[in-house]
């Protein structure tokens, strides 16, 4: 039986392993939370650091491939492994590139892929004495995600809310929408990609609020995004699911946002939309197996279920009959035992082959759904 590790114990490799289980193979499970959602489900879950060498090495040198489901993981061990004669789904090598958002901006102008307008700065403190036009984005290289590391500058009177680290300043798109494609590669550089999606997002909390798959553009706009997501994992040379995000300019250009080397939000619904979802093809990935079919069965959305604002504590879905009420519902919770303000805590999956039927469920989850602690 194949053993299979992944770094990484959240939602994303609670979704996985809910896939994985359907499979001959056994699952280990590093995160550093006892509570983990991952932890009462993995064949073997070991609590530990997946930033330390020692202990990432110690996890990966008895089993057959390793996986991640975060990307701030130690890619120094994973090279180790790599060496050793282990599978490694991403790369190291493509995983480092990722991990650093101005190592990941070059990678882009040197392929020729589309991006917004970039310099880098180590020292931020840099930017009070240089001449640049605002408004700036802000990203930190390091440790962002979910709209952390992200600071929006609209003039020098934004300056002292700079974050302290290391950095990319990108020029603003002029802004249509955002869309996102993933795509996936087999270990003998073969790559598939899903439908375009079309993003929504919550702008309180700078997260996906819904997604909508396939997107409402036009085919020759999505046909580019797609080329483009394709032509981004390929340079990338190395197998695994890939998000590529990319801003929809109202020009109709494209620019490459970023791209995440794991299974990813933007891909949720391909679990009841698609012939073989983003987590179906991650285990292909780490296997080398034929990559699934990206093809869709239906329309289908994803809304994110988020601690709604002044409540933390145990968590409770507030008015889920609603919610199961709607035909074509799924509920995904993230078992995750404490909610926040803002905290990521489940989505829902909407499928319906008519598309305003599907606009007016999105909206009525929206307005009725939240998640709340217990009273």
């Amino acid at each position: 039986m194949t053993k299979i590790g992944i770094l990484g114990g959240g939602q994303l490799g609670y979704m996985f392993l809910q896939n994985a289980l359907q499979y001959p193979v056994e699952i280990s499970i590093l995160d550093p939370a006892a509570d983990a959602p991952c932890a009462p489900h993995a064949h073997h879950f070991v609590q530990g650091d997946f930033k330390d060498y020692e202990t990432v090495v110690e996890f990966g040198k008895d089993l057959d491939a390793i996986g991640i489901e975060i990307e701030h993981v130690n890619v120094e061990a994973l090279r180790y492994l790599k060496s050793i004669g282990k599978k490694v789904v991403p790369d190291p090598e493509a995983l480092a590139i990722i991990q650093d958002k101005g190592v990941q901006k070059e990678f882009y102008v040197q392929h020729n892929i589309p991006t917004a307008p970039f310099f880098g700065l180590e020292n931020v403190d840099e930017l009070q004495h240089m001449d640049v036009d605002y408004p700036l984005f802000q990203k930190t290289r390091k440790d962002g995600y979910d709209g952390k590391g992200v600071q929006f500058l609209r003039s020098v009177d934004d300056l002292p809310k700079l974050l302290d680290a290391p950095s990319i300043f990108e020029t603003p798109a002029n802004l249509d929408r955002e869309i996102a494609v993933v795509a996936v590669a087999d270990h003998l550089g073969n790559v598939v990609t899903y439908p375009t999606v079309e993003l929504v997002f919550n702008e309180t909390y700078n997260l996906l609020d819904y997604l909508l798959i396939p997107s409402t553009l036009d085919e020759h706009i999505t046909k580019r995004a797609e080329e483009l997501a394709a032509q981004v994992v390929k340079a990338l040379q190395s197998p695994g699911v890939f998000a590529v995000e990319l801003f929809l300019n109202k020009d109709e250009t494209l620019w490459v946002n970023e791209t995440a080397s794991r299974v990813h939000n933007s891909g949720h619904s391909t679990i009841e939309a698609a012939y073989s979802s983003q987590f179906d093809q991650m285990l292909r990935t780490l296997l080398e197996l034929p990559l699934g079919s990206t093809k869709l069965m239906t329309t289908s959305a994803m809304v994110n279920l988020i601690g709604a604002e002044g409540e933390t504590g145990a968590a409770a879905i507030k008015n889920i009959d609603q919610l199961l009420a709607i035909p074509g519902s799924y509920l995904h919770w993230y078992a995750k035992a404490i909610t926040k303000p803002g905290r990521k805590m489940g989505h829902i999956t909407l499928v319906h082959d008519d598309l305003e039927q599907l606009k007016q469920n999105i909206k009525h989850v929206n307005e009725t759904i939240e998640v709340v602690a217990k009273k």
